[in-house]
């Protein structure tokens, strides 16, 4: 997987994996939207880093439920200075989906589903940009779409 740096259009090669117990500290609402701290307990939490240099500039909690074949998206956030026209980086929020995608195949097959609940002035964005569908209060990626975005992302 890799972002691309906005400046220079250069591909950076990332790794997503487990938050540390370290990691906490760092992942401020001031930074990363929520608190993240409160919701450790409740979700897996995932942090995307530029290999090989420090720094986390995205976090995603997952929930898998295994009865519904769904790994869920509770929370989703590009650090501060990833966000909008001056981020430095392009396609944080893009590979944390691709990620959470990817735990969803390999533990569902063919059979997996990612969602989410997005804000509200984000649901078209998620739509077009991620090819999710609309499911109620939901959004939602399977089939021919999820496939569609892995192939984007990884």
């Amino acid at each position: 997987m890799e972002i691309i740096e906005v400046a220079t259009g250069s591909k950076k090669a990332i790794i997503v994996r487990t938050a540390e117990t370290k990691d906490f500290k760092l992942l401020t609402k001031k930074r990363f939207s929520f608190a993240w701290k409160t919701f450790r307990n409740s979700t897996t939490i995932y942090k995307l880093e530029i290999k090989g240099v420090d720094g986390i500039l995205g976090v995603a909690g997952l929930i898998d439920w295994p009865e519904e074949k769904r790994i869920e998206i509770k929370l989703l956030a590009s650090s501060v200075e990833n966000i909008g026209e001056g981020k430095f980086y392009d396609r944080i929020a893009g590979c944390l989906i691709a990620f959470a995608c990817s735990v969803a195949v390999s533990k569902y097959g063919p059979d997996a589903c990612v969602s989410l609940v997005p804000k509200t002035e984000l649901v078209g964005h998620y739509m077009r940009k991620y090819h999710m569908e609309h499911a109620g209060w939901q959004l939602y990626l399977e089939g021919n779409n999820l496939v569609k975005l892995l192939k984007e992302y990884l």
